[in-house]
Order: C-alpha cells, then structure tokens, then sequence
C-alpha cells in the first residue's frame, strides 16, 4: 500500500444531487439498481435513526490498524463521507469516542467502516452518523501503511472516491457516481408508485373496515407473474 501522495479528496458531488439523494432512501436506490449495491448487512448505524448521504473518501487499511483513517478525519470537511475497508477484521475498534467526535469537529458527514468500532454508548450519544459491524474494546495499532481515495471494497462493494453515499437504519447503499442519474431517475418512479399504492392499501383497509371488500388490491403486475406457475 502506498503513502500520503494519494491524500488527494474527490470533488464534491453537486448539492442538487445530494438534496435528491435525501428525498430517498437506501431501498429505493437498490432497488433503482437492480437490487444491488448495499454493503454486508452487518454494516448498520451504531444507533436507530442514524442517516448518512455524501461523497465518499475512502481509506484502505491494515487489518486492525487505524493510521492512515486519523490522518483521512483530520484531512476531511463538510460534504463527504469516510468509507474505510477494514478489511471486516473483528480482532480490535478501528475508531472510537475521540475519533468521532474529531470527525464530526471538522464536518465530515458520517464514516462507513468495514470493521468493529467502541464507545458505543458516547457514539450513540455523539449525533454524528457511524456505520460498522459491531462493537469491540480492544483498541487498534497506528503504524501504517494504508491507502487514501483510491478504489476500495467495503463490505463487498466496490467503492471509488467520489460516489454517491447513503445510509440509513437498513444498510449503506453505494451509488458508482457515473451511474447517479439513470439511479435517481428509477428511485423517483419507485417512490411516486410506493405512495400511490400505500394509498391504495389504506383506503382499501379502511372499507374492509367498513364492511366494504369489493375488488381487489392485488398488484397489477402479480397476476402476469403468477400465471407462469398454473396455480
């Protein structure tokens, strides 16, 4: 792995794509993607509620070692989001209280690691969104080497500076930056029809209530799928 000439951050995505990208959420934009793009469902916020959308600075590390995501925090600012492979080593925290409150001090978004985290209480409390697989005590080693924005995994997905980042209670979604478009475009009609059919769905039960069942609110597409089976 290399050393600090790669230290160079991606520009930042357009504040019209990140206001877009806030209207949404994570299962909409999987499921504008072909229902891909989420990271090991063991990455999930270190509290309920926690959300996360920005561009991604990514760090690789050595398996339980943190150098190189201090020097990544303390070169960070408003609009991006740490992602950083940890590798999923499960041996020691990559970051704790004192990182954390460092990283929300200078800005930074949220931070996304392929990895364990501590503190969890003080990180719940911190306001500041973290996304890891779990908590540990061991602390982490800090000699080297590692990696600034360069292409990464992350919970088996690939990650290049400058993508597209959300995360929320149900996982982390990557959105490859040249792809952020078509994505947007597809989430948005899934989003229009998802509120259009939980109309229907509430107006449906409220009838049922009533003593009113006629009809059916069976999705129009399910009927097409079904037949396949000759049921």
């Amino acid at each position: 792995m290399s050393t600090l000439k790669n230290n160079v951050k991606p520009a930042l995505l357009p504040e019209e794509v990140i206001q877009r990208a806030k209207r949404l959420n994570t299962t909409l934009l999987s499921d504008a993607m072909g229902c891909t793009g989420a990271m090991d469902y063991k990455i999930k916020p270190v509290a309920a509620g926690m959300r996360v959308v920005g561009t991604a600075m990514t760090v690789n590390m050595r398996p339980g070692d943190n150098l190189f995501l201090h020097q990544a925090i303390y070169s960070g600012e408003e609009g991006y989001v740490i992602v950083a492979d940890g590798k999923g080593h499960t041996e020691n925290a990559y970051l704790g209280e004192l990182m954390a409150g460092a990283a929300k001090a200078v800005g930074l978004e949220g931070i996304i690691i392929d990895g364990l985290v501590r503190d969890k209480e003080a990180l719940s409390e911190l306001n500041l969104p973290i996304f890891a697989k779990g908590f540990i005590p061991n602390g982490p080693f800090k000699d080297g080497p590692g990696e600034f924005n360069t292409p990464i995994s992350c919970g088996g997905v690939s990650v290049h500076p400058g993508d597209l980042i959300l995360g929320d209670d149900d996982g982390v979604i990557v959105v490859p930056k040249d792809k952020i478009d078509d994505a947007f475009a597809k989430a948005e009609k899934k989003l229009a029809y998802e509120k259009d059919r939980m109309e229907v769905i509430a107006e449906y039960e409220k009838n049922r209530k009533q003593g009113m069942t006629d009809g059916t609110i069976e999705p129009s597409w399910l009927k097409a799928k079904m037949a396949t089976f000759r049921l």
